[in-house]
């Protein structure tokens, strides 16, 4: 906090005081005028110096920490050394920020003595314990953030999955109930806040159930998105490296068994309770444009059971001035309905006119609003509104017709290299069969080309690079060497790379089918392409052994 708003806190203050708002003598609590740069590389220094100390000490008390309650007692030692270093004041910042890893040092041996000695569940639900009195016993907002965080996801761990798999190991059912449990103590716990800690006396405890909640909750969402499983589109972009491994990794939906008619209907009546409680506390909501809205998300958390509790949340937070929160499940929300592509128990065909009725219905509640306001002040004559109101419909149905023209543009061209170009097929190489077949569509790998993508990616100028082949008698491809502007063979034609994952493919590296359709392309061995004279190309279609259609 600089001068200049700790001038205008104090100002604020007096004036409160003044007016009888606040009692007197009331003064500035003390602020953090440290600079954040500062606090930041002192916060990176002391990690550097605490990481060999820790290993050190590891390897010293190694064979003390084996057996017997010497885990127990260092780890208690250590945990309320930080703590006690945390809490206090006018200490060297160094030393304050030494005492963060030492935290998480003492709170990780302590989970390893509590894993090596309890079985099932109960090393979860006592470092959920422990999270929580750590966090209330400092006085950080930040640490009891990522507190709370860690003590909701061993929540969840202990309650979801019996300490096998917050991501997914447990039954689908049981780890939904998890987060539905870990959603109602939130809840619970802000009752208590607004109930019982609303006055003077209560206002340290309620800060501190604050802080605590908003990783509590943070962890809800983050639980809801890994349960719902892969958004739309994600995976495309992550590609296949190590962070798309690792997103598809936790993304795990689950589509079936008993509970495919109860998490729906708990997640329709979270739903109808997220409306109820925004039309409560907004009564300027109780119009037909919102209604419209709810009832199109109440039925979307029928198909999507993470979208209910999800909504609930959102709702809570923007009824109480959460924005941060509530932005976070915002971002939940988009995910969760993102996700609704991968539902395999859904044809695609289902989720795409189910997905289209509700664009459409929510473009005839934004019409109706836009044509109510329209009328509203064209009754009370405000030209200029009037006038601005219609240049913005304009602007939406010229955006409409520019999206429109573009995507047209893209299929004619396309349609034009079906058309015009020359068939051509290239033999596909193996790829890991694990991968090779994945819901609706299939890797790809063609043959020949391996070293020439890692060459054109490590000598790759300007511009798609292009490689260059020939046909054979049946119209299978060779491909030569990367096209090096040369003159071409006669017989020998190009076709243009395209980038994907940070490295060089032929068109695509995948077939998208229709789902149920795997062992029908499960004997591709070509790739069917048409290429234009420039090297442009399009994959049409798979070919078997023989070349024969698919």
């Amino acid at each position: 906090m600089n001068h200049r708003q700790t001038d205008a806190l104090d100002t604020l203050i007096a004036d409160a005081t003044h007016t009888g708002l606040l009692p007197a003598g009331t003064v500035r609590p003390p602020q953090d005028v440290r600079p954040w740069p500062l606090v930041l590389m002192t916060a990176f220094g002391a990690w550097l110096a605490a990481i060999p100390l820790i290993l050190a000490l590891g390897f010293g008390l190694e064979s003390l920490m084996r057996e017997g309650p010497a885990a127990y007692i260092v780890a208690i030692i250590v945990l309320v050394g930080a703590v006690s270093v945390i809490r206090a004041r006018d200490i060297p910042l160094f030393v304050e920020q030494l005492a963060v890893p030492c935290l998480l040092v003492g709170g990780g041996l302590l989970g390893y003595a509590l894993f090596r000695d309890l079985p099932g569940p109960f090393p979860y639900w006592l470092l959920s314990a422990l999270c929580l009195l750590v966090a209330a016993a400092l006085p950080r907002d930040w640490l009891r953030v990522l507190l709370g965080l860690l003590a909701c996801g061993t929540l969840a761990l202990a309650t979801g999955a019996g300490g096998r798999d917050w991501f997914g190991g447990g039954d689908p059912a049981t780890l939904f109930i998890a987060w539905m449990l870990a959603l109602a103590i939130w809840l619970g716990a802000h009752w208590l806040q607004e109930k019982v800690f609303n006055d003077g006396r209560g206002a340290r405890v309620a800060a501190c159930i604050e802080s605590i909640s908003t990783g509590w909750v943070l962890a809800v969402l983050l639980g809801l998105i890994s349960w719902s499983g892969m958004t739309f589109m994600l995976g495309a972009v992550l590609g296949h490296g190590l962070t798309g491994e690792a997103t598809r990794e936790l993304s795990g939906y689950f589509g079936g068994g008993w509970y495919s008619l109860v998490l729906p209907g708990l997640s329709v009546l979270l739903a109808l309770a997220a409306a109820g409680w925004l039309f409560r506390h907004w009564p300027s909501l109780r119009q037909l444009p919102a209604i419209g809205v709810a009832l199109v998300l109440i039925a979307l958390a029928w198909c999507m059971p993470a979208l209910g509790p999800v909504l609930l949340i959102l709702a809570f937070c923007l009824a109480s001035g959460r924005t941060r929160v509530a932005t976070a499940a915002a971002v939940a929300a988009a995910w969760v309905i993102g996700s609704f592509y991968y539902q395999l128990a859904w044809t695609l065909a289902s989720k795409a006119a189910l997905l289209a009725v509700a664009g459409a219905v929510l473009c005839a509640l934004a019409w109706l609003t836009t044509r109510g306001t329209l009328l509203h002040l064209a009754e009370r004559g405000v030209a200029g509104k009037l006038q601005h109101g219609r240049l913005s419909q304009f602007g939406l149905v010229a955006g409409l017709l520019l999206v429109l023209l573009v995507v047209n543009g893209g299929i004619w061209q396309k349609q034009q290299l079906i058309a015009k170009g020359e068939p051509v097929f290239v033999e596909l190489a193996p790829v890991d069969p694990r991968s090779l077949m994945q819901g609706d569509f299939m890797r790809l790998n063609f043959l020949q080309l391996g070293m020439l993508s890692v060459e054109a990616s490590v000598h790759g100028a300007g511009g798609r690079p292009h490689v260059v082949a020939m046909r054979d008698a049946r119209g299978v491809a060779e491909i030569h060497r990367l096209y090096d502007g040369k003159p071409l063979l006669p017989g020998e034609f190009l076709m243009e790379l395209t980038p994907k994952d940070g490295s060089w493919v032929l068109v695509s590296d995948a077939w998208f089918f229709k789902e149920g359709d795997a062992a029908r392309w499960e004997k591709a061995r070509y790739g069917e392409f048409r290429v234009m004279p420039d090297g442009r190309a399009l994959l049409v279609g798979m070919r078997g052994p023989q070349l024969e259609a698919l």
